[in-house]
């Protein structure tokens, strides 16, 4: 029973390794990453009650739910940027899509830890500041779009 246990979940990380394109650094990274945001999230809502997912600040189950769901397309857009090298014939698309959530996962690592009272460099603050001022501009823009169609 062992063995076919450790053979399913050997085949199934196989797979999952081929459809992002191979489990390299730069996966393993970004996977570590979103756990670390997820995590401490989770620690800025139910320990902090700084969260500002919910309107308490507190864990919010749709919130965490939200979250997990953006992780996962996350993961969608890693999958289609090695699709993409594949079918153009590079292998540059991926890890550029990689840096880039990793990046942004950064930025929320930073932004909960500042969030949890961790004294933050200023140069950090004000980068977080200013990303969060572009999406929630991007937020705006798109929600207009969306309603004057």
């Amino acid at each position: 029973m062992k063995e076919k246990i450790c053979t399913g979940i050997g085949l199934a990380g196989s797979l999952a390794a081929s459809v992002f394109g191979g489990w390299d650094a730069a996966l393993s990274a970004l996977v570590v990453f979103m756990a670390v945001d997820y995590l401490s999230g989770l620690v800025v809502a139910g320990v902090f009650h700084q969260s500002s997912k919910s309107a308490s600040g507190a864990l919010e189950s749709r919130a965490g739910w939200k979250g997990l769901c953006k992780k996962g397309m996350t993961l969608l857009c890693v999958l289609i940027g090695h699709r993409l090298d594949l079918a153009i014939g590079i292998s540059y698309i991926r890890d550029a899509v990689i840096f880039g959530f990793m990046a942004n996962e950064l930025l929320s690592i930073i932004e909960n830890a500042g969030l949890m009272g961790i004294p933050m460099p200023a140069a950090l603050t004000k980068a977080v500041e200013l990303l969060q001022g572009k999406e929630q501009a991007h937020e705006n823009v798109n929600k207009t779009e969306f309603h004057q169609e």
